[in-house]
């Protein structure tokens, strides 16, 4: 019988960003110049199949820094960590890599500013996200509030109304949230500053531009991207929002044909952390079942680019 008829929009930008891929070229460099085992604390990003390919090149991925023997190269995860990590590692002597994304890092040194400032600050970010972990570890406990939605705001109660406000967000966001959640902000408080350059970062934002510009036109919506990750879920919630009855799939082998069965085009996209072989793979098994047409909409470029960490530099020359 002939296949039937299917269009796919596959959004662009999608994928890998530059965080992303500066912290898996550092374990890879680190693996080639100090041999294996790296160890790696935490997911080095939220990516079931990026862990796996690294670990068969001799990455070992543990929870804590106690899991970490003596002697070992250890790398720090995209998210960021608390500062407590790598002051534990130093005490330790052990020879450590901060993979963190400089953007996250961006946001890290805004926090310390303005606590040197002396004002306090309310965070927009969604509880127990590593991200998020890291950054309420920059400062002393109790110099940071977490909000995570609009009623939080107007229920939160900051240590010293007289004091200074302002506010920071983690990068992985809705975009459309966000703004309503620092609307919200600035209406409670009038005077609260918030960063030169919003913290959301570059590709969260292309990435749910791109969802935004192909919704309307699907039937349904393929986010390829792990549970865990933060822009994965945001790309769903994005599409949902924009009319187009959307999935989270980490695998080909994820695919319910009974959803997409009856769907005449198809929406696709990756999060962040989602390598283009998976976006393939779910290409794949599209093409061996129906008669597939792509049309790819670009909404912007990317050309950024982070160099690897200093100490790491040092150590390749």
């Amino acid at each position: 019988m002939p296949k039937s008829k299917m269009k796919i929009l596959i959004a662009n930008p999608r994928g890998f960003c530059a965080g992303v891929h500066r912290a898996i070229q550092v374990v890879e460099v680190a693996l080639k110049k100090f041999g294996a085992p790296v160890f790696v604390r935490h997911e080095i990003v939220h990516n079931r199949y990026v862990v796996e390919q690294l670990e068969a090149k001799g990455a070992v991925f543990v929870d804590e820094l106690e899991e970490v023997p003596e002697g070992v190269p250890v790398v720090f995860s995209a998210h960021g960590v608390p500062k407590a990590i790598p002051e534990e590692a130093k005490r330790r002597k052990l020879l450590y890599v901060d993979a963190t994304c400089p953007l996250v890092s961006k946001v890290h040194r805004e926090a310390e500013h303005h606590h040197k400032s002396g004002r306090h600050i309310i965070m927009i970010g969604h509880p127990g996200h590593p991200e998020v972990i890291g950054t309420l570890g920059q400062l002393p406990e109790g110099s940071i509030t977490l909000v995570e939605d609009v009623a939080d705001v107007q229920a939160i109660e900051v240590p010293n109304n007289n004091k200074a406000l302002a506010y920071i967000t983690q990068t992985t966001l809705s975009i459309d949230d966000t703004t309503h959640i620092i609307t919200a902000l600035q209406k409670r408080f009038r005077d609260i500053m918030g960063p030169k350059k919003e913290d959301i970062c570059y590709a969260t934002t292309n990435r749910q531009a791109a969802v935004k510009a192909i919704a309307e036109r699907c039937d349904r919506m393929l986010v390829i991207g792990a549970p865990n990750s933060s822009n994965s879920l945001r790309l769903v919630e994005v599409s949902e929002r924009h009319g187009c009855d959307s999935r989270l799939v980490q695998r080909a082998a994820d695919l319910d044909w009974d959803w997409i069965s009856g769907a005449e085009i198809i929406g696709i996209t990756a999060g962040a952390s989602a390598p283009e072989v998976l976006v393939e793979e779910v290409l794949d098994v599209l093409r061996a079942r129906f008669d597939v047409s792509i049309e790819e909409v670009t909404t912007s470029e990317e050309n950024v680019t982070f160099k690897l960490p200093a100490e790491l530099m040092r150590k390749v020359s």
